[in-house]
């Protein structure tokens, strides 16, 4: 599990071809890796990565082809946002944050209002009725609170801080992003679910 907070930003350095899917060697930057050990856990921009190997301050992740199939960011050289598996005692700066990628989603804007910057991204059909105004969301890694939602389009404020030391100031129109819904979302659309599917059964557990 993540928080959201994103402790770093670094850079995918090589993407090398794996039978399956392939593997990143990633420059973490100023990550802390006093910590570090193999197994270990890292979210890069929102995907829950394995560390497999480490050489200095790069390291090395295995990226499935189901993986890659369902992301962006991961298959090519580039920046990345970075945080390590939450502990038990940390402080959930943002929100819970399981690592898992639930759609891409387009920007279709980016630009300064002030002093901040307003974002607003397209997310795909299957996800938009999971996204809430006032509720919580990771975009590349991201915890982000939507402003408003109108049918797929939701709008997020982004301060100087995060677009300081997050990759989100690269974004532009039409730039695509790893979306993951707050996972309150899911539980309770599959209890809804649940309910409807067994309401013969007047509330009993099967």
């Amino acid at each position: 599990m993540f928080s959201g907070i994103v402790a770093a930003t670094g850079r995918i350095l090589n993407v090398t071809p794996l039978a399956d899917g392939v593997r990143l060697a990633v420059d973490v930057g100023t990550l802390d890796l006093s910590d570090l050990q193999l197994g270990d856990s890292i979210a890069n921009n929102g995907v829950c990565l394995t560390v497999v190997a480490r050489e200095g301050n790069t390291v090395q992740f295995d990226v499935s082809r189901e993986s890659l199939n369902c992301t962006v960011g991961l298959a090519e050289p580039g920046e990345v946002n970075l945080e390590k598996a939450l502990r038990l005692a940390d402080r959930l700066g943002g929100h819970l944050v399981t690592g898992h990628v639930d759609g891409i989603g387009e920007v279709i804007k980016f630009e300064p209002i002030g002093e901040s910057h307003e974002l607003v991204i397209r997310a795909p059909a299957a996800l938009a009725g999971y996204i809430a105004k006032k509720g919580s969301i990771t975009v590349d890694g991201v915890s982000l609170t939507v402003n408003w939602i109108e049918g797929r389009d939701f709008s997020i404020n982004l301060i100087p801080h995060t677009v300081e030391v997050t990759t989100l100031k690269r974004l532009a129109p039409g730039s695509t992003v790893n979306l993951e819904i707050d996972i309150i979302a899911r539980y309770m659309e599959r209890m809804l679910a649940w309910r409807d599917e067994n309401s013969d059964n007047e509330g009993n557990p099967a």
